[in-house]
């Protein structure tokens, strides 16, 4: 590569994500709904390989349906240097969430193009299959299947709630690709996101230079007691579910936040029968979701809560059951390439901090595959996996251009990097 570029072009980017990919699904408050798999899904491919077809890249489609763009370096052997995100959403989801990723790295494609700018190595633009995981569960299943995570068999067995099957659903849109197009090495991976929380914004920083992922437990936790009418039954011989499982929430709750600022636990289900306004409930059920970047320390946060909940569930005379829905652990990144990211946010005059993702992403299994990192852009007040979720222009710019700049500089790299 004999030069470079710096910037990228901001209004085409803009153009993509808030007119193009915002109006295939679009919500009456501005988010999408975009399900992997389904018309809205397959509409937004169709345009993705235009688009990436429109600067000559070689485009294919592996057997998990996850979509490749190839700009060509002058060195075709060597590892290439990959970037990318996904398209689907969450069933209010918003503009931003993996999108930016995607976009964001055709832009830098774009902008490369456009400069008469051919990289060493050559550049990867992937697209990701059922990154959300709000169709079929469980989520990351494209990059999980690509990187040994799942087997063939496990992603196309998964199911939606109406029966049909991953397998299906991506032969019903013609996007089953052939195994031989996986990618099976890569130089580095990048991947440009939206922080999803608020620690960027209330700082008042450009770039989140993310150097790991937490891991996760979701547990389900059945709690049984007995029903009975709620008059005529004095307090003090209840057998109530529901007041257990409302202290042992409250005491799992305080046992997490007295632990450190990083860990997380939250209760994102919860149910209760009979469900009448005017009976004791004989049965709750409801989860628990425990996160923090070191393992060691989320297993011990997850016994204790095990722990503190069965010692309630005894205190109050009712019964429980947990269960492990999912376990992950937590992902660590290279630090060569946060250096690289911090390197290139500093060269440009953004400010920046090292931070680690509350949040899964396609980067967490990728990191298995490849020397792997991911770059924050601020979420306003936070929100995302909402219609309100909405990153701002100008960070928007700033983000891809540290993408732009880092893939540069990767790409002339002729060594492996850890």
């Amino acid at each position: 590569m004999t030069n470079s570029a710096t910037h990228i072009n901001i209004n085409r980017l803009m153009d993509w994500i808030e007119n193009d990919s915002a109006r295939v699904g679009g919500l009456d408050r501005g988010g999408i709904c975009r399900l992997a798999l389904t018309d809205e899904d397959k509409t937004i491919r169709d345009l993705f390989i235009q688009w990436m077809e429109d600067i000559h890249l070689k485009v294919r489609v592996d057997d998990f349906g996850n979509m490749y763009g190839r700009l060509e370096g002058t060195d075709p052997e060597a590892a290439p240097v990959v970037i990318g995100s996904h398209l689907d959403t969450q069933p209010e989801g918003g503009r931003y969430d993996g999108i930016l990723g995607v976009l964001s790295g055709l832009e830098v494609l774009y902008t490369l193009r456009e400069n008469n700018i051919t990289p060493t190595r050559s550049i990867e633009l992937i697209c990701f299959t059922n990154e959300e995981g709000a169709r079929f569960a469980p989520p990351i299943l494209g990059a999980g299947g690509l990187a040994n995570v799942f087997s063939k068999d496990f992603v196309y067995s998964r199911t939606d709630k109406d029966g049909k099957s991953f397998i299906d659903e991506l032969k019903r849109i013609d996007y089953q690709g052939k195994e031989e197009n996986r990618i099976q090495h890569m130089h580095s991976f990048i991947e440009l996101h939206i922080e999803q929380g608020p620690v960027l914004e209330q700082k008042g920083l450009d770039i989140g230079v993310v150097t790991g992922i937490q891991g996760m437990n979701w547990l389900e936790v059945t709690v049984k007691g007995e029903a009975d009418h709620a008059g005529p039954t004095p307090m003090n011989m209840r057998k109530d579910p529901m007041m257990a499982s409302a202290a042992m929430m409250t005491e799992v709750r305080s046992m997490v936040v007295n632990h450190d600022d990083e860990a997380t636990v939250t209760v994102g289900q919860f149910g209760l029968q009979p469900g009448s306004i005017n009976c004791v409930p004989g049965e709750v059920t409801f989860t628990v979701d425990i996160r923090h970047s070191s393992d060691t320390q989320r297993e011990s946060l997850v016994e204790q809560a095990k722990k503190i909940i069965k010692t309630i569930a005894d205190q109050q005379h009712v019964t429980c059951e947990i269960h492990p829905i999912w376990e992950t652990p937590s992902s660590h990144f290279s630090k060569h390439l946060t250096d690289q990211l911090s390197e290139a946010a500093n060269q440009l005059g953004y400010s920046y901090q090292e931070m680690i993702s509350g949040a899964g992403h396609d980067a967490k299994y990728i990191n298995e595959m490849a020397p792997t990192a991911m770059i924050f852009v601020p979420s306003a007040n936070g929100k995302s996996h909402c219609q309100e979720e909405f990153t701002d222009k100008s960070f928007i710019e700033k983000g891809a251009n540290v993408l732009l700049n880092t893939v540069q500089q990767l790409t002339e790299n002729r060594e492996s990097i850890q």
